[in-house]
């Protein structure tokens, strides 16, 4: 029996392990099993007291997995959802000499299950074969660095100069068939397992208002509404870049923060699987080819997706250091713990209004811009000097799209860990130059709506008299309507 294991590649199209699965079919036969696991582990608490994936991640990831067995039954085949820790839950599907594929990931949390699942596999007389490749833009063959990465730089130029000079983006898989994907186990499976669509929210342990706000109560004022699985992934790109046309001036729009337009919104298909970095790379070239046009802007959608598959190598070069106080470099750092300052920035409360808009966005919505979540990262570190991790546990919660390489990355990168340039963020000069007009701090704090740009921007330099024209008290405390920093 062939097991395909699916994690964070909830995708038919492009799938390298769809397609080892499918070879290996065709060369020895026999019976093949999709599987999904909902871990639970997933839905803990983590070391800093955060649910490990939020309301908003685990509707899109559910909704993910139900497109994905949506699809696998378009082809002739099924995807059995169980609830579990995969160690325990696949080796229950195993028959003797039973191979299982799977995407393999490199932080620790998940390689350490990887080697749980070979362990009980080895145990019972059948394999693993991990397969490479599905989660990034460069096959991890092709790069040119060694396999462990002790050769590659730990900043980001030198990378993308020689990964560009150097690599091709490969050619997309074929997407996977009824032909090619043969022989289904289904009819061996209980009926009640075959027909299971995975946990609802409460399952998994989510509070009747949590689940509410997710799904029945969306908030109004965000960017757009999320919605996990290959298919919306897969028209996401036709409306953004192709009906809507800003693939063209993305450079000049990336910055943006309001709307759904200023970028792709495709990072949390991306973190998910539901689409792979190089289908966007060759959507990417076939509207340059179709509209004739090739910029800075078609370009930086690709830009970006090599800083994913940068962030990647760093998690590999250096393991579990960028999970630790000192990061991937292991500078010695007395990190503030002053948990006020924590609570005020998880709230919004900062007296910061760019920092706070976003911070309540994330709460709200489970997304923030790239633009806001350099500043508040930046805030948390430099200005508040607490402990970069609180941040990116944070983040890990709260995030639609988080992905482990990107965003400790990203926040050892923010915190100075990287070896490279600290880039410590100007709050107010931020906000003059990403939201000259206050639009979207009036968006997200309409407690300061009536003021006026620039004042909007520090506004705890209002006079008594100004704050009682524009209807705002300034201060900390239960008797003002906003804090001061």
């Amino acid at each position: 029996r062939t097991i395909v294991w699916f994690r964070n590649d909830l995708r038919l199209h492009d799938n390298p392990v769809l397609t080892a699965a499918a070879q290996q079919l065709s060369r020895v036969g026999g019976e093949h099993l999709c599987l999904y696991c909902f871990d639970p582990r997933h839905f803990s608490r983590s070391q800093f007291g955060s649910v490990k994936t939020g309301v908003y991640r685990a509707k899109f990831l559910l909704e993910s997995v139900q497109s994905l067995k949506k699809n696998l039954r378009s082809i002739g085949s099924d995807l059995i959802i169980k609830v579990g820790r995969p160690e325990e839950v696949i080796p229950s599907f195993m028959t003797p000499g039973s191979e299982v594929f799977v995407h393999g990931e490199v932080s620790k949390e998940e390689t350490d299950v990887e080697l749980a699942v070979e362990t009980q596999a080895r145990d019972r007389g059948c394999s693993i074969s991990r397969i490479y490749g599905g989660n990034t833009l460069y096959h991890l063959e092709d790069l040119p660095f060694r396999r462990d990465f002790q050769d590659m730089q730990d900043t980001f130029t030198p990378f993308k100069e020689r990964v560009e000079k150097r690599c091709r983006v490969r050619d997309l898989l074929p997407t996977v068939t009824r032909s090619s994907l043969h022989s289904p186990c289904t009819e061996s499976i209980d009926s009640l397992s075959r027909e299971y669509l995975g946990p609802s929210l409460k399952d998994l342990g989510f509070a009747d208002e949590e689940i509410s706000q997710a799904t029945e109560l969306l908030d109004p004022r965000g960017v757009m509404g999320f919605t996990g699985g290959e298919d919306s992934a897969l028209a996401r790109i036709q409306s953004w870049a192709f009906e809507g046309d800003h693939l063209k001036e993305y450079f000049d729009i990336r910055n943006g923060m309001l709307g759904e337009s200023y970028s792709s919104k495709l990072s949390p298909a991306l973190a998910h699987g539901c689409v792979s970095a190089r289908k966007i790379f060759h959507e990417v070239r076939r509207y340059e080819s179709e509209r004739r046009l090739s910029n800075k802007s078609t370009y930086w959608l690709i830009f970006e997706l090599i800083w994913r598959d940068f962030f990647r190598a760093i998690c590999s070069k250096y393991g579990t250091r960028v999970f630790f106080s000192g990061g991937a470099v292991g500078k010695q750092i007395s990190w503030s713990k002053d948990e006020e300052l924590i609570r005020r920035w998880k709230e919004g409360r900062t007296g910061w209004p760019l920092v706070d808009g976003n911070m309540r966005e994330l709460a709200a919505t489970g997304w923030m811009s790239n633009r806001g979540r350099q500043n508040v990262a930046s805030f948390l570190v430099l200005d508040y000097g607490v402990d970069w991790r609180v941040g990116a546990d944070h983040f890990e919660s709260l995030l639609l799209d988080h992905d482990v390489c990107s965003n400790y990355g990203n926040w050892n990168a923010a915190a100075g860990l990287l070896g490279g340039r600290v880039n410590k963020f100007n709050i107010t000069k931020q906000s003059r130059d990403y939201d000259s007009n206050g639009d979207y701090i009036r968006h997200w704090l309409p407690e300061l709506r009536a003021i006026p740009a620039p004042h909007i921007f520090e506004p705890w330099k209002l006079s008594r008299a100004d704050q009682q024209k524009y209807g705002v008290s300034i201060g900390n405390g239960p008797e003002y309507t906003y804090p001061s920093p």
